[in-house]
């Protein structure tokens, strides 16, 4: 009957430990917020008259469609803005209209350049770059309303 005890009582220890440490895994494996408090950049690009180069794009951003848990928030906001870089020079800069971002995207001084998009919301006050960057093309064209390019991105 001893031995019997101590195999039950072995077993609810063990048990024990496997249910306190599944709780500590599910506390670490939470999104992080997307919530901050960075004030609106001043982003500035050239004057595209001093450009000899441009490209254009069409932009849609859908943080909830990215991340359903943790921008199930998520709104679009007129204070959003929306800039083009080829690493830290701006190349362009817009704000939300209708739902879309319209930017001209100016020539890089560098020649070879890739283009990434930065995505400031007024609504999580934060900054957010795509993941994906793309070369500068002259007179190219990505994304259209009926078919927007829609970055997926991550916190800068």
């Amino acid at each position: 009957m001893k031995k019997s005890f101590i195999i039950a009582l072995g077993a609810l220890s063990i048990g024990m430990l496997v249910l306190f440490s599944g709780c500590k895994d599910d506390k670490q494996q939470q999104p992080p917020s997307f919530v901050s408090n960075v004030d609106k950049p001043v982003w500035s690009a050239p004057q595209a008259t001093n450009m000899t180069s441009s490209m254009t794009a069409v932009v849609k951003v859908d943080l909830e469609m990215q991340y359903p848990k943790v921008a199930a928030d998520f709104l679009l906001d007129d204070d959003d803005l929306l800039g083009a870089f080829a690493g830290e020079q701006c190349l362009g800069v817009t704000s939300l209209v209708d739902g879309y971002f319209f930017i001209y995207i100016n020539e890089p001084e560098e020649e070879n350049s890739f283009v990434t998009l930065r995505y400031y919301s007024a609504h999580y006050k934060n900054i957010f770059e795509a993941e994906d960057v793309f070369p500068f093309r002259n007179d190219d064209h990505i994304g259209t309303v009926a078919e927007p390019f829609i970055p997926a991105f991550v916190v800068e």
